[in-house]
């Protein structure tokens, strides 16, 4: 109790507090939180670090995914390229989400055709789990459950690009015929 009030009262401490608490967190045992059907089964979910000089840690800026993603079915609900889009752009955003990568860009290094980037952003838009302007991308948080792909039909963010986005695509089906 006394650290509780402490760490309300005493905020420059916070830091001090805080790792005390995720180091005791992260040093829980597994088998204290599970609760096996055997004694096999706990042999078999102790986990260790594998390579101690290789941790992972935060420097300067970094993305994250929220566990919702997995455990809500929002993996589920997406296509290989929705999925390497939206990883792609949590990857390319700030803090805010926010990411101006072009077309061009995205396609070269995802190693997508333009139809497939266009099918893909569309995609994400329309499941809300992106917005887009015709020149900013943001990542939003994620809403209440997945939305089904409904259809395949164009959803862009802004109307004042849709002419924008039409004509990209009749370009990269030129090239593509030609």
């Amino acid at each position: 109790m006394f650290g509780v009030v402490f760490f309300i009262w005493r905020k420059r401490h916070i830091a001090i507090f805080a790792d005390v608490w995720v180091s005791l967190w992260m040093n829980f045992p597994v088998e204290a939180t599970v609760k096996p059907k055997n004694k096999e089964a706990l042999a078999m979910i102790k986990k260790k670090v594998l390579d101690p000089e290789r941790i992972r840690r935060i420097d300067g800026g970094f993305s994250f995914i929220p566990h919702r993603f997995l455990a809500d079915g929002f993996l589920a609900s997406l296509s290989q390229k929705e999925l390497l889009l939206y990883l792609f752009l949590i990857l390319a955003s700030d803090r805010n989400g926010l990411s101006f990568y072009s077309y061009d860009a995205i396609c070269t290094l995802l190693q997508l055709s333009l139809e497939q980037y266009v099918e893909a952003r569309n995609s994400l838009v329309g499941k809300d789990l992106i917005a887009f302007d015709g020149t900013v991308f943001q990542v939003l948080a994620l809403p209440q459950k997945p939305q089904a792909n409904s259809s395949t039909t164009p959803v862009i963010g802004s109307r004042q690009h849709e002419g924008a986005a039409s004509a990209g695509e009749i370009i990269g089906r030129f090239f593509k015929a030609g």
